[in-house]
């Protein structure tokens, strides 16, 4: 018998009674859905991370002390666990080549106040070349310039978050708040950066002068001083950080390379990409026992198949089918199912994907790498789960089929 006669036949037994049909799809309907949403979302979030690793600027790299080493431990006890100063950011800056900018920054919290206001934020001491390293911009207001840092003024620039909260509708520029209840002039308002990699709000911040912070801010505080460098490219960001890492160990006698963090932005993408990879494979390996789930159900549906078509099939080896026609029309059911159950699933797992995206304020993206994936899965379940079913009409006897009631 010819294959296409083979696939005719198939068809008709399959349109024979269509609820069924349905029904025996429906789990790998369900199951091609699933993978190609969680896939999306996976991938949705693997370019959210990507972004927010790009909002930290241009070839960053970011120095700090190392407080989890054993030697780190030490000196912290003795008084020195901040290796870093200011002196450190000034030789990188004149003594490595490769380096564009660098910044001492100052992290810490504090209250803020305008007028009857209340709001607390993070407060960063940075340097002038941080904005440059950082991409930031004033969208209103200007930034602070090098003579502030150098007088210690009392300026700032705020993120939009910290604008919206303190001044709402009020235009923000040359208007006075109050840090940890010091004034400080708002000079300008920060473009927008939104969430990092941690989920933090990058645009809830205060930006002063590093000197400012220091003697205004922290006192007599315990100061833990970081640095960020920008390097001139991509193809030196390597070789700087590893200078960056031999002139820290040459101006701090008896340290070693594990008492510093020297951590690029290639770093930090590579681990977010990581844990979204992670993510990503389990959301589509639970989804994927759907469609398992559903293969088996093609397989119980083609079992109990043949068992009520055993005498059709004994007349039909009667008249002159051979086993491996018998053997093709029952595989030719099982991955017409899988395909058509898969055709539909890419169409529900698509407007699911839509929805999530529109209603949920996710970030998806659809690949055709998980459309293949999933429809080339499905029909590999046909093909491995009707194999046994049709294997098993393929073999009835011809006198035992005939004689079945």
């Amino acid at each position: 018998m010819s294959l296409l006669g083979i696939i005719k036949i198939a068809l008709k037994s399959l349109t024979r009674n269509k609820t069924r049909t349905f029904l025996t799809m429906l789990g790998i309907i369900i199951g091609v859905a699933a993978v190609i949403a969680m896939l999306a979302i996976g991938q949705g979030a693997k370019k959210i991370v990507e972004d927010q690793v790009n909002s930290m600027g241009t070839n960053v790299i970011m120095v700090s002390s190392n407080f989890m080493s054993q030697q780190s431990n030490v000196r912290q006890a003795q008084g020195g666990g901040n290796l870093i100063n200011i002196d450190d950011v000034n030789a990188v800056n004149s003594e490595i080549d490769g380096v564009l900018y660098t910044s001492p920054v100052y992290n810490s919290w504090g209250q803020l106040k305008y007028e009857n206001k209340n709001w607390r934020s993070g407060i960063t001491g940075v340097g002038v070349d941080y904005f440059l390293i950082r991409g930031i911009t004033a969208v209103e207001g200007d930034l602070f310039y090098n003579s502030d840092v150098e007088n210690g003024t009392k300026v700032c620039v705020i993120g939009k978050t910290v604008a919206d909260n303190l001044f709402g509708d009020i235009d923000p520029v040359d208007k006075i708040i109050r840090i940890r209840n010091i004034p400080f002039t708002v000079k300008g308002v920060m473009n927008s950066k939104g969430e990092n990699v941690m989920g933090m709000d990058q645009d809830d911040i205060v930006l002063a002068p590093y000197s400012t912070v220091e003697t205004r801010l922290l006192g007599g505080r315990w100061r833990f001083m970081t640095m960020m460098v920008s390097a001139e490219s991509k193809d030196r960001i390597q070789v700087v950080q590893q200078d960056i890492l031999n002139l820290l160990q040459s101006r701090h006698r008896g340290t070693t390379s594990e008492e510093f963090m020297v951590r690029t932005q290639t770093d930090v993408a590579e681990t977010a990409s990581s844990v979204s990879d992670t993510m990503t494979v389990l959301l589509a390996s639970i989804a994927g026992i759907s469609l398992l789930v559903g293969g088996i159900g093609i397989m119980n549906i083609m079992l109990v198949s043949v068992t009520e078509r055993i005498k059709e099939i004994g007349i039909r080896m009667a008249v002159g089918a051979h086993k491996r026609d018998v053997l093709m029309q029952f595989i030719i059911e099982a991955v017409t199912i899988s395909i058509l159950g898969g055709i539909l699933g890419i169409l529900l797992g698509l407007g699911a994907t839509s929805l999530v995206g529109k209603y949920m304020q996710w970030s998806v993206t659809v690949t055709s790498f998980s459309i293949f994936l999933s429809v080339g899965f499905s029909c590999a379940i046909g093909i491995f789960f009707g194999w046994y079913p049709a294997r098993k009409a393929a073999n009835l006897d011809l006198i035992d089929a005939l004689r079945y009631e």
